[in-house]
């Protein structure tokens, strides 16, 4: 695979095809919890993606053992795969579509400011500064709101915790020798541990199905198989291809894509405060990823 030094036209159409693709998912979850507990769901989810992921890491040689000194990041990356994703598949059950996106890819804030009180050489300056700072308000706006559709404090603070554990996530690749095995290996530990701890706190969380239709079993799917599995491989393969900070800048797209699919797809009800804490949030992702 090509290294690229820069963004090229497919870059850039793949990023964001990929962006539209993550922020569907948020409209697919949405939709799933009306047919699976949002807590079994996230089980079946991982559990699912975890079996097709193994037999894609048979088919091309690859092992599933962690190295020794990589065993701890695995396992501690697995249980904040395993919070971020009770919280999310918890807060898109309570409440929109629209809000839970603003506040869970405000990731790269939260990531940028724990990567600045704890990893040398990456101290928030000049415009990183200015992005997290409008970023936090955009976030601050959008908990506030209580005019836009479904409103759920208890859902908006879950959707956070969410953000939070996937910048966890991403601080543990980057400080342990987790960073040093394949993607497929640190992902399968992530689906492992989750599979295993979500579907056992299931009962616990209000159970297992509520009234399943087709388009529930139809929505686990395209989970286990477009993003779980293989759409986290490709997210991956353009890590490899692009410079990491490029790739980066690509993120804010996501949240802009899922209030408008919120809206279309939805019909969720957007006040005008959350288009404001949604372009807070946009603009000071952007930022903080540029160079």
């Amino acid at each position: 695979m090509e290294r690229k030094k820069q963004m090229d036209t497919f870059g850039t159409v793949a990023l964001s095809l990929f962006a539209l693709h993550l922020a569907f998912n948020q409209v697919v979850v949405k939709v799933t919890t009306g047919g699976f507990e949002p807590v079994f769901g996230a089980g079946v989810r991982s559990l699912g993606a975890m079996l097709v992921l193994m037999v894609w890491m048979h088919w091309r040689g690859v092992g599933i053992k962690l190295p020794r000194a990589a065993l701890i990041g695995g396992i501690v990356s697995g249980l904040l795969f395993t919070f971020e994703f009770m919280c999310l598949f918890t807060a898109l059950d309570l409440t929109t579509v629209s809000r839970t996106s603003i506040i869970f890819y405000s990731m790269p804030v939260w990531l940028a400011l724990f990567a600045h009180v704890l990893l040398p050489g990456e101290q928030l300056s000049g415009l990183r500064t200015l992005g997290l700072g409008l970023a936090m308000a955009g976030v601050a706006l959008a908990v506030f709101d209580r005019s836009s559709g479904e409103v759920s404090l208890l859902g908006d603070l879950l959707a956070l915790g969410a953000a939070f554990s996937w910048a966890g996530i991403a601080l543990c690749v980057r400080i342990t020798p987790l960073s040093e095995v394949p993607a497929e290996q640190q992902l399968i530990w992530q689906l492992i541990v989750s599979a295993t701890l979500l579907l056992f706190a299931a009962p616990f969380f209000g159970g297992f199905i509520r009234e399943i239709e087709l388009i529930h079993i139809a929505g686990i799917l395209f989970q286990i198989f477009a993003v779980a599995s293989f759409g986290f491989l490709i997210w991956f393969s353009l890590m490899k291809m692009y410079p990491a900070s490029s790739v980066a800048s690509f993120s804010f797209l996501s949240p802009v894509f899922a209030v408008i699919l919120g809206w279309l797809l939805l019909d969720e009800q957007i006040g005008i405060q959350i288009w404001m804490a949604l372009g807070l949030v946009a603009v000071g992702i952007f930022l903080i990823n540029r160079r």
